[in-house]
């Protein structure tokens, strides 16, 4: 497998303030399943030395396909599916707030031609910054690969998974279809959603007057209204039946009234639970691209860095 490690280069950027990094990159090639893939091994480090923090994007010819988090070392491992032919492949880290943008240095691989139907998916941009609450845009492009095999069209359905908690994800639209002979990339719009706290309300303002008289009556009330017609019920019955019936009621009215009544009353008085945020965080996000024929189902999946502040 040829390998590829370059040297990182400083950052240009003198508009951000904090340290210089420096981004350096390593792809390896492999070819899988009559496609190839490229792994990418990205290293940034701050002029002091330390890892840096944040996000990184990989791109291709500058366009941008994939992205990933930072681990705790500075490092992140990208996996990106490649088209057949040449590519010209580089990091670029974003920044963190001590840290300044870098760019790594270009590294040039090739892909091998494919013989049967596939596609690539690609996202841009591949690092997103949201706060709680904000929602972020990122296009998924899905080009085909061999599509002239295709003896039918190819119908593609898109999903998301690693994000944060307290929030989610969407794609407009949501299947894509590649037709025989298609060579044009597809795109899918995906919305990212994130959630910010909120606090609980007051009182509902139509029981605001008397937050505790409807929760009162209806426990005074309910479990008399079922005694009374355990009682009547019972009349008729020997009196060991009887008792047996009335304890039986008791009890049964008692949990009634209890689970019925508690609820509104907290609800009246406090109003619904309060909603958490989405933590703050640098997030990978693997954005997936699968398609059946009914027998063979083919699944493609790229990378995203979401950083939620």
């Amino acid at each position: 497998m040829p390998a590829l490690a370059l040297a990182a280069q400083d950052s240009q950027s003198s508009e951000t303030r904090g340290l210089s990094t420096q981004t350096s990159l390593k792809a390896q090639t492999r070819d899988q399943a009559g496609r190839t893939q490229a792994t990418i091994l990205v290293s940034v480090l701050g002029d002091d030395g330390l890892p840096a923090t944040g996000g990184v994007a990989i791109s291709d010819r500058g366009v941008q396909v994939a992205g990933a988090a930072l681990n705790a070392k500075g490092e992140a491992s990208i996996v990106v599916a490649l088209p057949a032919g040449d590519h010209s492949l580089a990091a670029t880290y974003s920044g963190d707030a001590t840290h300044r943008p870098s760019v790594s240095p270009v590294a040039d691989v090739q892909a091998q031609v494919t013989g049967t139907p596939n596609f690539t998916v690609a996202v841009s941009p591949a690092t997103l910054s949201l706060t709680p609450g904000q929602t972020g845009t990122v296009i998924a492009s899905i080009t085909p690969q061999n599509s002239a095999a295709l003896t039918a069209p190819m119908f593609i359905t898109m999903s998301c998974s690693g994000l944060p908690d307290q929030s989610s994800c969407s794609f407009t639209p949501e299947n894509l279809e590649v037709l025989p002979n298609a060579t044009a990339p597809l795109t899918s719009s995906m919305v990212i959603l994130t959630q910010a706290a909120s606090s609980a309300s007051l009182a509902h303002p139509a029981s605001a007057a008397h937050p505790q008289s409807n929760s009162v009556a209806l426990a005074i009330l309910l479990p008399g209204a079922l005694g009374l017609g355990g009682l009547a019920w019972g009349i008729r019955r020997r009196a060991w039946l009887n008792r047996l019936s009335l304890l039986a009621l008791v009890a049964l009215v008692t949990t009634l009234g209890t689970t019925a009544c508690n609820p509104r009353y907290y609800y009246l008085n406090h109003g619904p639970p309060t909603n958490p945020a989405t933590p703050a965080g640098t997030y990978t996000i693997n954005v997936t691209a699968q398609s059946s024929n009914g027998v063979d189902a083919i699944t493609n999946t790229t990378t995203m860095s979401l950083t939620v502040q």
